[in-house]
């Protein structure tokens, strides 16, 4: 599904939202492991010794929005989404589901984000602030890996997410 957000027809605040959502959905589509002291060009996050890095794609499968008044965009309105994470050969690999709110509008907006993602082996939890989603999806940006159960427990990291590309994005994790 390709999403052509500057063509779209909602209000800014809720381009940005969708923008946002398919960010927070991708982060986790299995890809290779790079090597703990591979170099990332995209990041001014140095990985720590013994950290894991993944890089990932995903795509927004459905999304929800309840705004707070039909105005304009608000402090408190929220989105909600769910998405399926593909490996680089686009094999679906798990889901993923969250929400985020918007807790400013003016000078560019931002949100507040909590995202969980299913996957082999557990669950990632993810957060954090997007900023610059107003007047559509951020150009890029970093949220905090938070714990994890399984293969994650006690997880710990953030993730730097790109741009959107053809419906979707690319995610670096880095899990110390």
């Amino acid at each position: 599904m390709s999403i052509n957000l500057r063509s779209h027809p909602m209000r800014p605040i809720r381009a940005a939202c969708l923008g946002t959502a398919t960010a927070l959905v991708a982060l986790l589509a299995w890809a290779p492991v790079a090597p703990a002291n591979a170099t990332d060009s995209h990041s001014a996050h140095a990985k720590p010794k013994n950290s894991r890095v993944i890089t990932l794609t995903g795509r927004l499968a459905q999304q929800t929005r309840f705004p707070v008044n039909s105005s304009g965009p608000s402090q408190g309105d929220r989105t909600v989404f769910r998405s399926t994470l593909h490996d680089a050969t686009g094999n679906q690999v798990g889901e993923t589901g969250g929400s985020c709110t918007t807790t400013r509008v003016a000078d560019g907006g931002a949100e507040a984000c909590f995202v969980t993602y299913v996957l082999p082996g557990g669950q990632l939890s993810v957060q954090g602030m997007v900023f610059g989603v107003v007047p559509g999806p951020p150009a890029s940006f970093d949220n905090a890996i938070t714990g994890g159960t399984g293969e994650f427990d006690r997880a710990r990291g953030s993730v730097h997410v790109g741009p959107i590309v053809n419906g979707a994005r690319t995610f670096t994790i880095y899990l110390k």
